[in-house]
């Protein structure tokens, strides 16, 4: 299980992923194609939790996964950088959280994703097909 990292420095146990992630071109497209791939609400951190600002759902970091995510540069500012979290809940609500990245992350967010396992969409649908159990044909 992978964890996210604050800022620059790795979190405590964390393991490598597969793929380091993936630079968007900009912070609008990444959101944009987190929307596209039903990832439609907001969060944001209040007080150690999670907030989905559309619903006011707030849950705990553990009933969160983070199925992707993408870095971004800013466009005039090679050092100003942002890293949008594609995050889905198990209550099935999904969304994005936007954090700065290096020097400048939010400590909060940090604390709060570093219990947060990484879990891609294919795992989703791999643990899916195992739990409907062998077809007949």
């Amino acid at each position: 299980m992978d964890r996210v990292a604050v800022g620059n420095a790795p979190a405590p146990g964390r393991i490598r992923g597969p793929d380091p992630p993936l630079e968007a071109a900009t912070l609008s497209c990444a959101m944009e194609e987190f929307r596209r791939r039903g990832f439609t609400d907001s969060f944001k951190v209040v007080n150690g939790r999670l907030r989905a600002v559309e619903r006011g759902a707030t849950v705990a970091a553990d009933d969160v996964v983070i199925r992707d995510f993408r870095r971004v540069e800013g466009v005039s500012d090679p050092d100003d950088m942002a890293i949008v979290y594609a995050v889905e809940t198990s209550g099935g609500i999904r969304g994005t959280l936007t954090d700065a990245f290096g020097v400048y992350a939010d400590p909060a967010i940090g604390a709060v994703l570093s219990c947060v396992p990484i879990r891609a969409e294919a795992d989703r649908a791999v643990a899916s097909a195992a739990a409907a159990g062998p077809t007949s044909r």
